[in-house]
């Protein structure tokens, strides 16, 4: 099953939406949800603990671990 999903404008009640060359389906089904606004509230204690990390990586930018290594090291020691 081929799914394209496009965040479009709408003017006047309407919107246009161009399917790709290779989309050959004779007929779609569309659902046509507002778009949400992504407002994440955050505690004081995790904007701490992102701030904190955040200075730590930008002081050394280089230790930093590679996101799947890390999977796999956690995986081995389970």
């Amino acid at each position: 099953m081929n799914a394209i999903r496009q965040f479009v404008e709408v003017k006047n009640h309407t919107f246009t939406i161009v399917l790709p060359d290779d989309f050959d389906a004779s007929s779609v089904e569309v659902i046509i949800l507002p778009k949400q606004q992504n407002k994440i509230e955050l505690s004081d204690e995790t904007k701490i603990v992102l701030d904190s990390r955040l200075n730590d990586y930008m002081q050394n930018p280089d230790e930093v671990k590679d996101f799947d290594l890390l999977l796999d090291e956690l995986e081995q020691k389970l």
